[in-house]
């Protein structure tokens, strides 16, 4: 009886394990995967970096301030050795926000880069919205927005915020010094 209960408690502790194990790539694994590696930078970036005037914003933009916690940035520079990987890593990244648990929020151009913003989340509210920005000749950057109770409307509404504000670029020094 007592080796029957052992057994069965390792085969529901075997199975649960393999049931717990996924073996898709995710964005948080690459982060983790890249952080030492050159040509990446890692960042976390405190939100009061943003710069943003709370007297300046509307309510939304106010709300969505406020629903953000931290942000976390993963740069990948082109170097002229590294210049055909671009297109691999950005593959990879691609790969990864095409998980049905990534929801498209918008995208455009602004100047020669590409922006892309999806969010994890529902319609209501998100945990997480990442930001991969990308330009063939410098490489590209993804900022993850972790926050609680973020609502994609307020969201985009700061995003046009931030594009419209004038961000104090010495705050960021590491991350611009790193594309050079």
């Amino acid at each position: 009886m007592k080796r029957t209960s052992h057994l069965i408690l390792l085969l529901v502790f075997t199975v649960s394990f393999l049931v717990s194990c996924n073996s898709e790539p995710t964005l948080q694994s690459y982060y983790v995967d890249n952080q030492e590696t050159s040509n990446f930078l890692t960042v976390d970036i405190p939100p009061s970096i943003l710069g943003l005037a709370e007297d300046n914003l509307n309510e939304d933009q106010k709300k969505a301030l406020k629903s953000v916690k931290r942000l976390n940035f993963l740069g990948y520079r082109v170097s002229d050795t590294t210049s055909a990987a671009l297109s691999a890593e950005l593959s990879k990244v691609k790969g990864i926000l095409k998980n049905d648990k990534y929801i498209d929020l918008m995208e455009f151009n602004d100047r020669s880069a590409k922006i892309l913003v999806k969010y994890v989340g529902d319609d209501d509210s998100a945990d997480e919205f990442i930001i991969v920005g990308s330009n063939n000749e410098i490489g590209f950057g993804i900022v993850r927005i972790l926050g609680d109770d973020m609502k994609p409307e307020e969201m985009v509404s700061l995003v046009e915020a931030m594009r419209n504000s004038n961000l104090d670029s010495s705050k960021l020094e590491n991350i611009m010094n790193f594309y050079k």
